[in-house]
């Protein structure tokens, strides 16, 4: 899944420029079998092994020890999953409006595929520090070649923020490996780390993870990267990307450095708080959509980081589950407002009115979209965002509550968003007039079938999230309850030992 990405960029690097279109082809071709290959992973993998499984281990740096190290267990799972499945709507829900150097546009899109799949399912900390990295440089060239009128500043702004915060990762990286002489995940689990080693490392890996979240107040890249991105590289961006930051502190922070994460958690949670208020105000104030959606995007990690560091299994649980769904539901939204400006050329939220009147099937999906981004019952944005909130609750109170209003407001400025754009009069300032035939304008402005096709995946996929969340619930609760379990001490919770027989198991 790796691989095959890869080796069809390649392909796409042979297809002449005036045959770009078989260079999209390939892509879709390629990013609909690497789909299938997720769901087979999702079929095959074993719920009740709370360890690796479909474990690679190649020899890669001889001299140094260092192996190419993959490996899946029931967090990894659905980013995996998430990664290729958006990635591949990406391609087909874009498959209409871009149109310059196409071909370089599906190489890069094949390439992001590849090293986010990399990112989440790597088992070694130097595998995954270069998969990491190269993330980078694809969304580079789709934000600075395909994006607005400012993608230059956006780019380099987005790139000079991740890699500032990567550098010092690479250099706790390298302590790491020079007190271990390992940068085997599985390995590093039983090395003792003393604890004031654990807080420079902790700070080291946190300065990279708090970036790509992004957390307040190393935030402000975020806005204008979404803004100046097309719609695939917003998608993909909100989607996956963020959630590589998240991922990263479950993985890494919590289960390496127990102690600096209990030594951090309150000053993080505050920092969470301040996120979820600080960005759901600056929402509420938004005329862009897309930087209404951006500044949505930080409230709803400042959730999953609350959630991550209270220390409860559920509020782990919960913040994957918030993980996933937000990226469901703001690549959904993303996409939404893709269509949109294809259609009237503008973002501004006071330029829209009465769309529910001439496009009623893409108005009630946006509308289901934005109530799951409010965590409404019955969609997927509930369900993480509740476990989350009761397991702080017990842990946190007063920051909690804090938190709860920042839920409040997520749904004045997603309330506000759906009144303007969909209820009331036609608006004039598009072209459009209600004193003309509605059919007319339905046929104009009605969607493409690959629009529709992405749309409804997504809006059949946020409901059922939200009704049965049990196949991807019992995966994820499983490794989560093999790493920690609830104590009386004053930490609320003991990092347990992993149980490595059954992963080296695996490994072989």
């Amino acid at each position: 899944m790796v691989l095959l990405p890869l080796l069809a960029a390649l392909i796409c690097i042979l297809v002449r420029k005036e045959n770009s279109e078989n260079a999209k082809r390939i892509a879709g071709f390629v990013s609909c079998i690497n789909s299938a290959l997720a769901g087979g992973l999702w079929f095959y993998f074993d719920s009740y092994n709370p360890g690796f499984q479909f474990c690679e281990k190649y020899l890669w740096i001889k001299s140094t020890g260092i192996d190419f190290e993959l490996g899946i267990d029931g967090i990894s799972l659905f980013f995996v999953i998430l990664s290729v499945w958006l990635s591949t709507l990406m391609i087909f829900g874009t498959w209409y409006s871009v149109k310059e150097r196409l071909r370089e546009y599906t190489i890069s899109c094949l390439a992001l595929q590849a090293f986010m799949v990399g990112s989440f399912a790597a088992t070694n900390l130097f595998v995954f520090y270069i998969f990491f990295e190269g993330v980078l440089i694809p969304m580079f060239l789709i934000i600075g070649i395909w994006g607005g009128e400012n993608r230059v500043y956006a780019t380099i702004k987005f790139f000079l923020y991740t890699l500032f915060g990567s550098v010092f990762m690479l250099l706790a990286i390298l302590k790491l490996y020079t007190e271990a002489q390992t940068l085997s995940f599985i390995e590093l689990q039983d090395f003792h780390i003393s604890p004031h080693l654990q807080i420079l490392l902790f700070l080291g890996f946190m300065a990279s993870f708090s970036i790509k979240i992004p957390m307040w107040p190393v935030h402000t890249w975020l806005p204008d990267a979404h803004v100046e991105a097309p719609a695939g590289g917003s998608v993909l961006l909100a989607g996956v990307l963020l959630k590589m930051g998240g991922y990263g502190l479950i993985r890494f922070c919590l289960t390496l450095f127990p102690d600096a994460s209990h030594l951090f958690a309150p000053y993080i949670s505050l920092l969470s708080v301040i996120a979820i208020i600080w960005a759901s105000l600056i929402a509420l104030a938004q005329t862009d959509i897309k930087k209404l959606i951006a500044y949505s995007s930080i409230a709803h990690m400042g959730i999953v980081t609350l959630g991550i560091f209270a220390f409860k299994p559920n509020a782990l649980i919960g913040s994957i589950i918030q993980m996933i769904s937000h990226g469901l539901v703001s690549a959904a939204l993303f996409f939404g407002i893709g269509m949109l400006y294809d259609r009237f050329h503008t973002r501004n939220i006071n330029h829209y009115g009465g769309l529910l009147k001439i496009m009623p099937g893409f108005s009630i999906m946006f509308i289901i979209f934005s109530f799951s981004s409010i965590g409404l019952p019955f969609t997927s944005g509930f369900v993480g965002e509740i476990l989350v909130l009761i397991d702080s609750f017990s842990v946190r109170p007063i920051i909690t509550a804090f938190a709860c209003l920042g839920m409040v407001l997520g749904a004045a400025y997603m309330l506000n968003l759906v009144s303007k754009v969909f209820y009331g009069k036609l608006s004039t300032q598009l072209g459009l007039d209600s004193r003309l035939d509605i059919s007319d304008y339905a046929l104009h402005l009605s969607l493409k079938p690959f629009e529709k096709a992405v749309l409804l995946i997504l809006t059949v996929s946020i409901v059922t999230l939200g009704v049965y969340t049990k196949p991807i619930m019992t995966p994820i609760r499983r490794t989560v309850l093999q790493y920690y379990t609830n104590h009386t001490d004053h930490t609320n919770i003991k990092p347990i030992q992993v149980d490595n027989k059954i992963r080296l198991e695996h490994a072989r």
